[in-house]
């Protein structure tokens, strides 16, 4: 076995394209800057894994925006039924929750790691931890950094699965960006994805409903109009909901300055039977009382409708019912990158051959989080960065066999 590649990054696009070079008969050492492997994918699994979706194909592919017709082709071959055949064969089932979400069952993430890593190792896979690279030197060899000083290192081929810029102190710090950058490589700038927003809450609204939860809505933006849930924090908003329009909002602010959200706190009653209701005589009660007695709103909710109403509108049931159906709430910017779940930017496309190698730097490929893609949480993240690793490394493969017959 003559052939060598070097795998850097050790979350699931490393680690499969690992698994794909190692079946094709090649030497494969792994390296991360870590005390371990999958750190970052651990921590998704640690509430349970969401390992991908189950919906139509047609559909998935939609989840992947602009960057559709990138990703589709990776998915074609190795999709959600794909990779819940691959944890079957490593001896972990999956199933089906009821919002369509897959996950293993028993939900965590390390069954499944563990019995990875022992396959890879069983194929002769060699990881190196605590490894942090630093670039290439004129010859194209790898330096790393050690515990023990420099190490300089050389292969055939190198897959590059370094992550995005989230949650940096698991390993994706982003500073490959850099790197990258200086060899001549297509970097579009990282920002967060999935992430929360900041708002210019009251005093009132940050003392009293910080980590409140926010039920039973909708939320409009634009086209999109979704029901879920979300957190408020003394800083804004974070959570589902709010994570599967981070996307459109995030891009608004970059390029407006700022956005509005509108939340929809009666999502099953149409606006004239609001009126009905909050026109009913109120006696004694107060509006807040009358508000809890008619509609069932009360705490957070009638919170944030005080928050950005006037007692006027209060006051008159048609406004009232019309901010309680379409409320207002200004956005003024994203949350931190290293706060976010995922990050979108990264290397783009148009750098990279159909085949993830880098043009202007042969024998380099890229896959996972550092592509320039994103997804919505809801399994589509994990599926790709599976499905690019994969495809990195069957693209390493066909490099190799180009050059020589092995």
């Amino acid at each position: 076995m003559d052939k060598t590649a070097i795998v850097i990054g050790g979350g699931p696009a490393g680690l499969m394209a690992a698994e794909v070079l190692s079946g094709g008969g090649v030497k494969v050492d792994v390296y991360d800057s870590m005390t371990s492997l999958g750190r970052k994918f651990l921590l998704a699994g640690k509430s349970g894994l969401n390992l991908t979706h189950s919906e139509p194909f047609e559909k998935f592919v939609t989840r992947y925006g602009n960057r559709r017709d990138k990703i589709e082709p990776m998915l074609k071959s190795f999709g959600a039924d794909e990779l819940r055949e691959w944890a079957r064969e490593l001896g972990v089932e999956t199933f089906v929750g009821t919002s369509g979400r897959v996950f293993p069952v028993g939900m965590k993430a390390s069954p499944l790691l563990r019995a990875w890593l022992k396959r890879l190792d069983g194929a002769g896979v060699e990881c190196h931890l605590r490894h942090k690279w630093k670039g290439w030197n004129a010859d194209k060899s790898l330096r790393f950094e050690t515990s023990d000083g420099e190490k300089i290192i050389e292969a055939d081929v190198v897959i590059l699965a370094l992550g995005g810029g989230s949650w940096a102190r698991l390993g994706s710090d982003g500073a490959w960006t850099e790197t990258l950058s200086q060899i001549g490589a297509g970097v579009a700038a990282l920002r967060p994805s999935n992430c929360g927003f900041d708002i210019s809450w009251s005093d009132h609204i940050r003392a009293k409903f910080d980590g409140s939860p926010l039920k039973s809505v909708a939320l409009s933006f634009g086209e999109l109009y979704q029901q879920g849930e979300f957190i408020i924090t003394k800083d804004g908003a974070q959570g589902g909901l709010i994570y599967a329009a981070s996307a459109p909002i995030r891009d608004e602010i970059y390029a407006k300055g700022g956005a509005v959200i509108y939340l929809d706190f009666a999502p099953d009653k149409t606006k004239e039977q609001l009126i009905e209701k909050l026109s009913k005589p109120r006696g004694s009660r107060s509006m807040a009382s009358h508000l809890e007695k008619t509609l069932g709103l009360k705490g957070v909710k009638v919170a944030l409708l005080h928050e950005f109403i006037s007692k006027d509108d209060f006051a008159n049931a048609e406004r009232l019912a019309a901010f309680i159906k379409r409320l207002p709430i200004p956005l003024i910017a994203p949350r931190p990158l290293d706060e976010a779940i995922s990050s979108a930017g990264g290397v783009t496309f148009e750098s990279l051959d159909e085949n993830l190698m880098l043009r202007n730097f042969p024998d380099v490929f890229c896959a996972g989080e550092m592509l320039d893609w994103e997804a919505p949480t809801g399994g589509y993240l994990l599926t790709a960065c599976f499905s690019s690793g994969r495809a990195a490394g069957f693209g390493a493969l066909r490099r190799l066999k180009s050059q020589t017959s092995f």
